[in-house]
């Protein structure tokens, strides 16, 4: 008898899975138990140089055999019910930390500092605080000189992100502040320069099925500030940036929708003009088990300053077929805005006197091939054309004023000034991914393109491209012999584009770096960079480190 009730019971179990409400949660019993899952804070070892390029060519993901991580701050609050297993003894889920720390130092003065803890409070909220600061402050030897620099760039930033779930609403309001820190090379007139920067957000977003329509919108005011432009202090911008979007089903394989985007940016004391620009993205999506299409556009406006109206395509078919092989096509575009923040990413050294128009992406197409033939291993094969309009880039052809003339580097006004080009290109690359369980992993990938500009009043723009990268590779190993071991090491090659009589350098970056778990949560940390100790510029005239390192501790609590 107990037999069939004990049958009755895990039947019940599978037709009715469990919801594991934060509000009100069954009592565990001998055929049920709640398993609360908290998402575990580990974030990598960044690497505090980049190579400023394009946007990586990213193709459709596959829609089967794709593995999809918790990103999120909501922590997972059900496992299905038909994977439970009846037990008769007490145990208990451990709890992931909630908090994590770490502390290195290196050579060149080299900081890295991070940390961040997640509260869960009542009534389904969740608040994340995070603060981190990097830098470093050390003696480079500039390009093309025997003089010695003494260098200093220090980044902090601040943010918190607080989350209430209603029943079919999420509410999200976070907020952030950042501050850099850095010098110019010598023989600037000024010496040093300071970026301010904060942000508050407000947002909704649809959780539920049951709505007709699924839905989300976001406001975020936006200040910056950069306070030691060479021709303009104190510049200060400010932004109301405004997203929404809604979609709703036709049937169980098609939906429409449509995406709204709009920036308001407003500058002090009119050094620059107020503007406003608005983005409209309608688009039809059609996906079964085989098909996924998306037919859209890209409509852009511009009032106060740049072009009016600029279109775009957002075009994307893939077919899959047994199971993990997919054959896909894109074509996409849209606009780029140039706001300070875009600048500092893009050449925190670049100066600039006059406002700089959007980039407009008018057209990226790709075709390409993407399968699993076996689990763990992954590749991609894909090529295409990417035409930009007013793409940014450094006027380093000349290296002039910006009233156009000539400058020499004795002079003590050196500046590295910011430009704007038409360009195109014709790119083909390829990658690979494997990984054996949490033993060992690798990916390879690599790009080649063929960059072209038109000329300019007969005069060839070619200098434009010089810091283009016309081949891009790298590789990546990561392997764990033991739980408490990670070791990591690979290589970052980038090749610029041939723009001159001289080719500049290429970026060549071999790192190596681990961890290891000393205690329960305490780990032990190093990586190395330009272990070759090769000489290159991520930024003209700006050199970069050589043999560098940094290492600590990190904690989990």
């Amino acid at each position: 008898m107990k037999k069939i009730q004990y049958l009755f019971g895990m039947l019940a179990i599978v037709a009715f899975p469990n919801r594991a409400e934060a509000q009100s949660q069954a009592k565990d019993s001998t055929l049920s138990r709640t398993v609360t899952v908290e998402q575990k804070y580990n974030p990598d070892i960044m690497d505090a140089s980049k190579v400023n390029v394009l946007p990586e060519v990213v193709p459709p993901t596959v829609s089967k055999k794709s593995v999809e991580y918790d990103a999120t701050l909501t922590p997972a609050e059900n496992i299905p019910a038909g994977l439970m297993q009846a037990y008769t003894e007490t145990e208990e889920q451990q709890k992931a930390q909630r908090g994590y720390a770490r502390l290195g130092y290196g050579n060149y003065g080299n900081l890295d500092a991070r940390a961040n803890y997640l509260f869960i409070l009542p009534n389904s909220d969740k608040l994340n605080l995070n603060l981190h600061a990097n830098g470093m402050n050390g003696k480079l030897h500039l390009p093309q000189s025997e003089e010695k620099w003494n260098a200093r760039y220090y980044r902090t930033h601040f943010g918190m992100d607080y989350i209430h779930a209603f029943r079919k609403v999420d509410l999200d309001i976070a907020g952030n502040f950042g501050v850099s820190n850095f010098n110019f090379r010598p023989h600037s007139t000024d010496s040093k320069q300071k970026f301010l920067s904060g942000d508050v957000h407000f947002g909704v977003k649809s959780t539920s099925d049951e709505l007709p329509l699924q839905f989300h919108a976001e406001t975020n005011l936006m200040f910056y500030e950069r306070q030691h432009d060479t021709k303009y202090k104190n510049t200060q911008e400010a932004m109301v940036r405004t997203k929404a979007g809604a979609s709703g089903t036709i049937s169980e394989e098609q939906s429409v929708g449509v995406d709204l985007a709009m920036d308001n940016v407003f500058y002090k004391n009119n050094r620059f003009d107020d503007y406003t620009s608005v983005e409209l993205n309608p688009y039809y999506l059609y996906e079964n088990d085989e098909w996924k299409v998306r037919l859209g556009a890209h409509v852009d406006f511009a009032f106060g300053f740049g072009k009016k109206i600029q279109a775009a395509p957002d075009i994307t078919a893939q077919y899959t077929f047994s199971d993990s092989y997919t054959l896909y096509a894109r074509a996409t575009g849209g606009r780029r805005s140039n706001d300070f923040r875009t600048l500092e990413t893009f050449s925190p050294y670049g100066q600039t006197d006059t406002q700089l128009d959007a980039t407009y992406e008018q057209l990226n197409a790709t075709l390409g091939f993407k399968a699993s033939p076996m689990t763990g291993l992954w590749f991609n094969l894909y090529g295409g054309y990417q035409d930009l309009k007013n793409n940014l880039t450094h006027n380093i052809g000349y290296y002039m004023y910006s009233d156009g003339t000539q400058m020499d580097f004795t002079d003590s006004s050196f500046y590295l000034w910011l430009y704007q080009g038409n360009m195109y290109n014709f790119y083909a690359g390829a990658e690979l991914s494997y990984s054996y369980k949490d033993i060992v992993s690798f990916s390879l990938s690599g790009t080649y393109r063929n960059w072209e500009t038109p000329d300019k009043d007969g005069l060839s723009q070619k200098w434009m491209l010089a810091y283009m990268p016309s081949f891009e590779a790298k590789a990546n190993v990561d392997i764990r012999p033991i739980p408490s071991v990670l070791v990591n090491f690979g290589y970052q090659h980038a090749t610029r584009e041939k723009a001159t009589s001289t080719r500049e350098a290429p970026v060549s970056n071999l790192y190596l770096g681990g961890s290891y778990e000393v205690f329960k949560d305490i780990s032990i940390y190093a990586r190395a960079n330009n272990l070759l100790n090769k000489e290159y510029q991520y930024y003209p005239m700006y050199s970069t480190e050589g043999i560098n390192f940094v290492g600590g501790v990190s904690f989990r609590f």
